[in-house]
């Protein structure tokens, strides 16, 4: 378990953050640059100093203000992980591996084949003679992130690692950050302001406005959480679900996944059989039928329970329905909720376009 309480407050601005969570997992600090997510990420570490408040990791206390406890930063063990990387100029790949693993670590357990590992989880192998300045952006994070994990933190910090790069080298960088969620099993704070980052990586979100945390849970929770709305905008709103995929893909290219009490098809990629994943429903993109629908293009259809229904703006409305489980969100005019009688408790069918959708494998426990 993870828990955070800090108050402190820096000229101007000041900093108020208190939740709980379970580790090891993915936690998220998410909200817009400026509401305190870096402040919290170096209170967290000790380069800076809290007013008051507790930092307690799996039971021990890393800072303690009524104890007068604050550990150093160098005995915390925290591995961080900067947007920058900051490797070390002068070292190539692998000597900056080795900085972490023989220098920040002297008392780790012995594991022979343990950089070996961590190599190649990270696609590493042919970088390790290179020197930082022949490294792309997204090489150089990954380097980094190895080097963080190498010095053997209790906890791992990454604190916007991919806002300096490009979206593809962001797609290039995320697949090895869910192995080493998935593989490595340590706990890691990932600060960001991009949803689909956390989308494709947290287990826990803390969502920050104005140095404040505003609410923190699962990220199924979170997303559907009115707040959410005014950081990623109308258009990007809409709920995390968590299914199974129950039928690879066959000559369509679309698979079978198992969602609530009902299925969908969508493009599934490379994912197997059985394997847990992670999509987001847009509000946009949910359409609601009173009827079962024929003779549409739209194949995927869930049956639900409308168990919310608010304000959205002056003109439409939120519906959340519960199709078995995971409750979808959907946008609506108040005309249309109007002429369709919507109202909770209401049975109903939700449809989703395939194209619409796209996967990401996640472990899930």
């Amino acid at each position: 378990m993870l828990h955070i309480r800090l108050t402190t407050q820096r000229g101007e601005f000041g900093l108020d953050v208190n939740f709980s969570a379970q580790s090891p997992g993915v936690i998220a600090l998410f909200g817009r640059s400026g509401s305190g997510k870096t402040t919290l990420a170096q209170l967290i570490t000790g380069l800076l100093a809290p007013d008051s408040g507790v930092i307690e990791l799996d039971g021990a206390r890393l800072y303690d203000s009524q104890r007068k406890l604050s550990v150093p930063t160098e005995e915390r063990r925290i591995g961080y992980v900067f947007q920058d990387g900051r490797l070390f100029p002068h070292l190539t790949v692998r000597g900056n591996l080795l900085y972490g693993w023989k220098r920040r670590a002297p008392n780790a357990p012995p594991d022979a084949g343990l950089p070996e590992k961590l190599i190649h989880l990270l696609g590493l192998e042919s970088l390790l003679e290179r020197r930082p300045w022949q490294l792309s952006g997204g090489e150089r994070q990954r380097v980094a992130l190895g080097r963080a994990l190498l010095a053997h933190p209790r906890l791992l910090l990454l604190d916007e690692p991919l806002a300096g790069l490009d979206q593809s080298r962001r797609e290039e960088v995320l697949p090895y950050l869910e192995r080493v969620r998935d593989e490595w099993r340590i706990p890691i704070i990932y600060v960001s302001h991009q949803f689909d980052e956390v989308l494709r990586l947290a287990t826990h979100v803390v969502l920050m406005e104005q140095g404040r945390s505003v609410t923190s849970g699962d990220v199924f929770t979170v997303s559907r959480d009115p707040r959410l709305r005014a950081i990623v905008g109308t258009e990007a709103l809409g709920a995390v679900v968590e299914g199974t995929l129950a039928e690879m893909a066959d000559d369509s290219g679309l698979g079978v996944v198992r969602i609530g009490h009902g299925t969908l098809q969508l493009p599934t990629g490379q994912l197997r059989t059985g394997q847990r994943m992670r999509l987001q429903l847009l509000a946009r993109d949910l359409i609601l039928a009173l009827e079962a629908p024929r003779g549409l293009s739209v194949r995927n259809r869930l049956s639900g329970t409308i168990i919310e229904m608010r304000p959205d703006d002056a003109h439409s409305l939120l519906v959340s329905v519960d199709v078995g489980g995971p409750v979808l969100v959907a946008r609506v005019t108040t005309l249309s909720a109007t002429e369709m009688g919507l109202r909770e408790g209401l049975s109903l069918w939700v449809l989703v376009k395939s194209v619409t959708l796209r996967p990401f494998a996640h472990r899930g426990d």
